[in-house]
């Protein structure tokens, strides 16, 4: 069992900048790829970004490359996410979650964060 927990997120004004963390705790963090979702009122979930269980390997959705940027520090067993240029369209609960497979597909994840808001105004 891994345990997510999210943080960071909040209101920010369009062209700002946020950092997100994700805590996973339990079973060995560090044998998982790492991944942020996002899901706006009314929207389906949807992909953002993945990192690989040592960092060597990431990959962005079109919507957020160039804007945003993923790491992990696998000694904290923590990954961030990175937001800049926000703009009101990457408002959303942003989710962080873990699985054995570097997939952008939500149902190939075994675990969940909770979830944190952001909160993009213009």
């Amino acid at each position: 069992q891994v345990h997510l927990v999210e943080s960071g997120g909040g209101l920010v004004q369009a062209g700002g900048s946020l950092r997100l963390s994700c805590v996973a705790s339990g079973r060995t963090a560090s044998d998982y790829a790492m991944a942020w979702f996002r899901q706006a009122p009314g929207k389906e979930r949807e992909f953002v970004t993945i990192i690989a269980y040592d960092g060597t390997k990431t990959f962005y959705a079109n919507s957020v490359k160039g804007r945003f940027f993923i790491s992990r520090d696998n000694a904290k067993n923590t990954v961030y996410l990175q937001m800049n240029r926000l703009s009101p369209e990457d408002t959303a609960v942003y989710y962080c979650a873990a699985s054995y497979l570097f997939t952008t597909r939500a149902d190939e994840y075994d675990y969940w964060g909770q979830g944190t808001q952001v909160t993009v105004s213009s």
